[in-house]
């Protein structure tokens, strides 16, 4: 009986913790995996980062797409996909070798064949990777996870240029991809980042959705702003687009999405008053003019320092609704104020705005009164508000405008266009750009003043170019500083585009959000948490 007993115990002890196993797995298994969702500052619509600068779709790369070299948070180059490198002493050598085991996103493994025709198409498109080419440089794979680079002339800044962080990145895609031309945007999306893109869930205007990628494999530091293992805490992304600033402050405070990418401007004393969210700087950064030098009247520098002449920079970065912590009231340079190239060289004749001089510049570049087409963006308040001033300024010297409005997903798309105005082309429209796409000669994408390149606006200036390649060939900190000081006269006497006024991004996150304080310069979402 005693045996009977304890058979009997043990058998019901043994069915009753199956069925308790049984319900914690199906609560496991019922349990929704965590979800990031977060508000971009933009809706995407191109999905090839080396066909636009615009940074929805840099900032899509990033979540899809890896770089040989990554920059920390100290604004150093860092072993990203490449495992060692070296270089020679005269720096007209560099050697590289590959991570063991890299693969696409959908399990192809990653070769050297593949790094290389993604090199080619960045150099087709990026300042620094057309730099290289002048130096006379050429990739070439060694085997399958070696390749190097060699050059003509010393050039010590291809680790900068492989580790660049916006307009445009040095991504890597799979050689079929990548063999494809820079002219036209590819719209297959295969990378080895580390998110995968969701095609089947992405609804254009509403949504965008990432997954954790299975082949990812990263470096084994940790990460570190761009640079280290980027393997992602949350499984699940969803890009929620709300153009509306009262949405999305609501939609954030009411816990439905977990961060804004970029806070509303006039929003953000508001959120910094709110014990549920937390308020981070991500960038400084510089507004911009940009004016269509492909037909008249800005292909006249004189009417281009016209507009120049209209710039009030505290009117323009009060207008975008920054708190005054946030921006400045004058910045005299064309790069960052307070960053490595500051300097006040070329800047004195435009420090105050003179409307009466703009008026007369105009007319002697040719303007008569013609129709000039601005792009006035609807879905993004801080530069609708800074187009409104510049519209309001244009018009106070007798510009006739044709005031289009778009959200900035077509406006990007239109900016591409060299065309007249009947065939939908434009003459002007304000952007802004993060201190990564400003703070030197060759990081500055508007002051990219190649003749024949792709830039909106389509600025060409032969001497600015030539003092670019003379400050990067330079090989002194002196002679460095020289050049740079002629580098921003040039600037200022050619207007590749018109700064507006410097100040810093912020973006907002509910408190709920782990590792908010880890995010730098643009959403690297891998390092958040919930």
């Amino acid at each position: 009986m005693k045996n009977r007993l304890l058979c009997l115990f043990s058998t019901t002890t043994l069915a009753l913790a199956c069925t308790l196993g049984a319900a914690t797995a199906h609560a496991q298994a019922s349990t929704p995996p965590k979800t990031l969702r977060i508000v971009p500052h933009a809706d995407l619509k191109v999905l090839d980062p080396t066909f636009t600068t615009a940074y929805i779709t840099r900032n899509f790369g990033y979540m899809v797409y890896d770089t040989l070299f990554a920059m920390d948070t100290h604004s150093k180059p860092q072993p990203q996909m490449v495992e060692k490198y070296e270089a020679s002493d005269d720096k007209k050598t560099w050697t590289f070798t590959l991570l063991p085991g890299l693969k696409f996103s959908d399990g192809q493994p990653l070769t050297t064949a593949d790094v290389i025709a993604s090199l080619e198409r960045w150099s087709a498109r990026d300042n620094i990777g057309q730099a290289i080419t002048r130096a006379g440089g050429k990739w070439e794979a060694l085997d399958d996870t070696r390749f190097k680079l060699t050059l003509t002339q010393p050039f010590d800044m291809v680790l900068d240029g492989l580790a660049k962080v916006s307009s445009y990145p040095a991504f890597i895609l799979p050689k079929r991809l990548a063999s494809q031309p820079a002219t036209r945007p590819l719209t297959e999306v295969v990378g080895s980042g580390p998110y995968v893109f969701k095609r089947d869930e992405w609804v254009p205007g509403s949504k965008i959705v990432f997954e954790k990628n299975p082949h990812y494999i990263g470096p084994k530091a940790p990460a570190d702003g761009l640079s280290g293992d980027k393997t992602p805490h949350i499984g699940r992304v969803e890009w929620r687009v709300l153009p509306d600033s009262n949405s999305a402050t609501a939609a954030l405070t009411n816990g439905e999405v977990d961060m804004i990418e970029q806070a509303p401007a006039d929003y953000i004393d508001a959120l910094r008053a709110n014990k549920n969210v937390k308020i981070g700087v991500l960038e400084r950064a510089q507004g911009y003019i940009i004016l269509n030098q492909s037909m008249p009247p800005f292909d006249n520098p004189k009417a281009r320092q016209a507009i120049a002449h209209l710039v009030d920079q505290d009117k323009f970065t009060a207008a975008m609704g920054y708190p005054d912590d946030l921006r400045m009231k004058y910045c005299a340079t064309v790069f960052i104020c307070g960053g490595p190239n500051d300097t006040t060289a070329g800047s004195a004749p435009y420090a105050k705005p003179d409307p009466a001089l703009a008026k007369k510049l105009l007319a002697e570049a040719g303007y008569k009164g013609e129709k000039l087409a601005i792009l006035l963006p609807t879905d993004l308040a801080y530069l609708n508000s800074a187009t409104l001033v510049a519209i309001q300024a244009l018009q106070d010297i007798g510009v006739n405008l044709d005031i289009q409005s778009m959200d900035w997903a077509t406006l990007t798309a239109r900016r591409a266009r060299k065309e007249t105005l009947d065939k939908g082309g434009w003459n002007i429209f304000l952007s802004a750009a993060s201190e990564f796409n400003v703070d030197s000669p060759i990081s500055n994408t508007y002051l990219g003043a190649v003749c024949g390149n792709s830039l909106p606006g389509w600025p060409c200036d032969k001497k600015l170019d030539e003092l670019r390649e003379q400050w990067i060939a330079a090989t002194s900190s002196d002679e460095r500083k020289r050049v740079l000081d002629q580098f921003q006269e040039r600037a200022y006497e050619v207007f590749p585009a018109i700064s507006i006024g410097q100040y810093s991004r912020a973006f907002a996150a509910h408190n709920s959000l782990k590792n908010a304080d880890k995010i730098w310069s643009l959403p690297n979402l891998w390092v958040l948490d919930k």
